[in-house]
């Protein structure tokens, strides 16, 4: 049975609706959006019907609202916190760590919302979601191209493999339990090698430094310029040129 929302003080309005919105994604992430009733949230967010008609209009408004949230809080924690870094492989790499880490968080059942009821919304709402999630897509798919450009990862097709990221990443909230013996470390250290060890291009080891001739390093030697610690150096005679 889903507990009910703490109430949030009637002077924050932004954060109760956070409080309504997380309510019901834990509770339709529970039982699935259609055996969800507008009743059954409204208890669960400790709400009568009406008062949670005073936030949504209607159920798929409701839903909206909830995978709103919840790319929102995608953007927050993964696309805003890797898009600086300079270098495709390493983005790529810090994308899926922190995309497993958000998908594996006991609190992100908004995020998971979004991955199984993807064809529940219809209309303007679903173009509009739809539209989001492909910005991710297209993210993933110039990072790929662009590490292809570098030589960091062999001549993959970008979107197929933009796809088989997201596949394996996004799967992780059917499977994964926090409870469980795999650790979210786990999961990220396995998964990044699993994935990128298929398509990355070993890069050669550094070139040891050029070695100095040993003549020159070893002190007094014949042809060298270096002094003895007990022979000082002759000053060299010059050279008369016959006229």
């Amino acid at each position: 049975m889903t507990e009910p929302v703490e109430a949030a003080k009637p002077s924050d309005p932004k954060a109760r609706l956070r409080g309504i919105l997380e309510g019901a994604a834990r509770l339709i992430g529970a039982k699935g959006y259609e055996a969800t009733s507008i009743q059954d949230i409204a208890d669960a967010c400790g709400l009568t019907k009406a008062g949670l008609y005073h936030h949504i209009q209607s159920k798929e408004q409701l839903l909206l609202k909830i995978q709103d949230y919840g790319m929102d809080v995608f953007e927050e924690s993964v696309l805003s916190q890797v898009q600086s870094i300079a270098d495709p492989l390493e983005r790529l790499k810090a994308c899926m760590e922190k995309n497993i880490l958000l998908v594996t968080h006991g609190w992100s059942k908004e995020v998971t919302i979004i991955l199984h009821e993807h064809a529940t919304l219809t209309g303007e709402a679903r173009t509009h979601i739809n539209a989001r999630k492909k910005r991710y897509v297209t993210f993933l798919e110039g990072s790929f191209g662009e590490a292809i450009r570098k030589g960091e990862i062999r001549p993959v097709n970008p979107t197929v493999t933009a796809f088989a990221f997201l596949g394996m990443v996004l799967w992780i909230y059917k499977w994964y339990r926090p409870d469980g013996a795999l650790s979210q470390d786990l999961i990220v250290r396995e998964m990044q090698d699993l994935f990128f060890s298929g398509i990355e291009i070993p890069r050669p080891p550094p070139a040891p430094p050029r070695q100095r001739r040993a003549r020159a390093l070893r002190p007094g030697a014949k042809g060298s310029r270096t002094a003895s610690p007990t022979r000082p150096l002759k000053p060299r005679r010059p050279k008369h040129h016959k006229g």
